[in-house]
C-alpha cells in the first residue's frame, strides 16, 4: 500500500485544485457572458473529449508504461492550467480559450484515469482493492465537498488568476509523487511486444479486442449495459436538481443540500476504506442501485428539507458505492493485458450516456414536463393532486419516473443469473 498512498495524495491534492479551477472558471464564464448556454458549452467541451478518445487512450495505456502515462498526462494537463493562468494575468482571456483548456485537460484525463485504475491491480494485493477503491472515491468526495466553498471564498479574494495557480501548483505536487516512486512491472509481456506497433490498423485492432472481451462474458456485459443505462436516467434528471430546488427556495438551501450530497459521498468512501468491501461485490451494486431509485423518488415529491436532504445523502452515498462495486468487480476480474480499454470503454458509454442525458434533460423539462404540470396542464387534475402543481413540479414527476425506471432496471438486473453471479462464474485474476 505504501506506493499506492503516495501516489493517491499527490493525486488527492491535485484533484482538489482541478476542482477549485472548473468551479472558478465556470463562476468566470457567466459573469462574462451572462449566459447559461456559454456556461454549458464549458461542459460539453470538457465531456466531449472522453466520449471520443477514450477508446484510442484505453489501448493505449494498454501499450505503455503506467506510471508515465500519468506522469504524461498531468503534465499536460498542467501546461494547459499555465496557460489559463497567464492569459489571465495578462487580461487576454477569452471564453473560447476555456473550451479549448477544458478539451485539452479532458484528453490528458483519458489516459491519466486508464492508466491510475489500471496500475492498482499491480500495486495492492487482491484484498487491498476494496479499501484502494474507497480512497479513490473519498478523494473525489472531498474534491465535491470543499472545493466550491473554498473556490466561492478564495474567488473574491485571489480572483481567477490566483485559484488557477493554486491548481498549477497542485499538479506538480502530483508530479513530484509519480516521480519519486516506482511501479512493479506493469506491462504484460504481449503488449511490451505490441508497444512500437502504433498504426492505425493496429490500434483499430486493439479497440476491438475491448469490445469482443466483453461480448463474450455475459455478466459483464450486463455490468457494463447497467451502468451506462442507470447513468443515463439519473443524468436525465440531476442536472435539472438545482431549478428544482430553486423552484421551492434559496441558493442557500441549495448549497447546504449539496453538501449533504458530499456528505454521502464521504461516508461511502470512509466506509469501504475503514471497514473493507463485501463478500460479494455485485449484490452492493444492485442493491444500492435499488437505494438511489428510492432517493430519486423522494426528491421528486414535493419540498421538504428533511427528505431532501435524506434523499440526497442516500442518493450520493449510494453512487459512490456502486462506483466502488463496479471498479472492483473490474480490477478482479478483467485479465491485466486489458483493463486500460475495459476501464475506457467504460467511461466512454458512461460519459455518452449522461452527455446526451444532460441535453435531453433539459428539452423534456420545458417542452413537456413544465407546461404538463401548469396550473391549467394535461396531467393537473390527475398526477397533480399528487405532487402538486406548478413551478418545478413537472421536474418533480422526472425525478419520480426516472427513479422508478432505475429501481425496474435494478431488479431486471438482479434476475438476470448472468450478471447476479458473474463473481462465481468468472475466475479471478493472478494480480502478482
Amino acid at each position: 500500500m505504501k506506493i499506492f498512498l503516495i501516489i493517491w495524495l499527490g493525486q488527492l491534492v491535485s484533484f482538489f485544485g482541478s476542482h477549485l479551477t472548473d468551479f472558478a472558471l465556470g463562476i468566470w464564464v457567466l459573469q462574462k457572458t451572462g449566459a447559461v448556454t456559454e456556461y454549458s458549452f464549458t461542459i460539453l467541451a470538457t465531456t466531449l473529449p472522453w466520449f471520443i478518445m477514450s477508446p484510442i487512450a484505453g489501448a493505449l495505456v494498454d501499450r505503455w508504461d503506467h506510471r508515465w502515462t500519468m506522469i504524461l498526462s498531468d503534465s499536460g494537463a498542467g501546461l494547459s492550467t499555465l496557460m489559463i493562468m497567464i492569459l489571465a494575468t495578462t487580461g487576454h482571456l477569452a471564453v473560447w480559450h476555456v473550451y479549448v483548456a477544458n478539451a485539452f485537460s479532458a484528453i490528458c484525463n483519458t489516459f491519466q484515469l486508464p492508466a491510475y485504475t489500471a496500475a492498482i491491480p499491480f500495486l495492492v494485493s487482491q484484498e487491498q482493492l476494496s479499501r484502494v477503491s474507497g480512497l479513490r472515491q473519498l478523494s473525489i468526495a472531498v474534491g465535491n465537498l470543499l472545493s466550491p466553498l473554498l473556490a466561492g471564498a478564495l474567488f473574491g479574494l485571489i480572483h481567477l488568476q490566483g485559484i488557477v495557480l493554486i491548481d498549477f501548483l497542485t499538479f506538480g505536487i502530483a508530479l513530484m509523487t509519480l516521480l519519486c516512486v516506482r511501479f512493479p512491472q506493469t506491462h504484460p509481456t504481449h503488449s511490451q511486444t505490441k508497444s512500437s506497433n502504433l498504426s492505425m490498423n493496429a490500434l483499430v485492432e486493439d479497440i476491438k479486442i475491448g469490445f469482443i472481451y466483453i461480448s463474450q462474458r455475459p455478466g459483464l456485459l450486463g455490468l457494463f449495459l447497467l451502468a451506462i443505462s442507470t447513468n443515463f436516467l439519473t443524468g436525465t434528471v440531476t442536472i435539472l436538481f438545482t431549478p428544482l430546488v430553486l423552484s421551492s427556495t434559496s441558493p442557500l438551501v441549495l448549497g447546504g443540500l449539496l453538501m449533504f450530497g458530499g456528505l454521502g459521498m464521504l461516508s461511502g468512501s470512509l466506509l469501504i476504506s475503514l471497514r473493507g468491501g463485501p463478500k460479494r461485490y455485485i449484490d452492493m451494486v444492485l442493491g444500492f442501485t435499488a437505494l438511489s431509485s428510492l432517493s430519486l423518488i423522494v426528491v421528486g415529491f414535493p419540498f421538504s428539507l428533511s427528505s431532501y436532504a435524506l434523499g440526497v445523502l442516500l442518493f450520493f452515498l449510494s453512487i459512490t458505492l456502486i462506483n466502488i462495486g463496479q471498479e472492483v468487480i473490474l480490477q478482479k476480474k478483467v485479465d491485466l493485458s486489458i483493463q486500460g480499454r475495459i476501464f475506457a470503454l467504460k467511461q466512454m458509454g458512461i460519459t455518452g450516456a449522461i452527455t446526451i442525458s444532460y441535453t435531453l434533460g433539459g428539452l423534456l423539462a420545458d417542452r413537456i414536463f413544465e407546461p404538463f404540470m401548469a396550473s391549467e396542464g394535461i396531467l393537473a387534475n390527475t398526477v397533480g393532486l399528487v405532487i402538486g402543481v406548478g413551478k418545478g413540479r413537472g421536474i418533480g414527476l422526472m425525478f419520480i419516473l426516472m427513479g422508478l425506471l432505475t429501481l425496474l432496471l435494478a431488479v431486471i438486473a438482479y434476475r438476470y443469473p448472468r450478471l447476479r453471479w458473474m463473481e462465481d462464474e468468472l475466475p479471478d485474476i493472478a494480480l502478482h
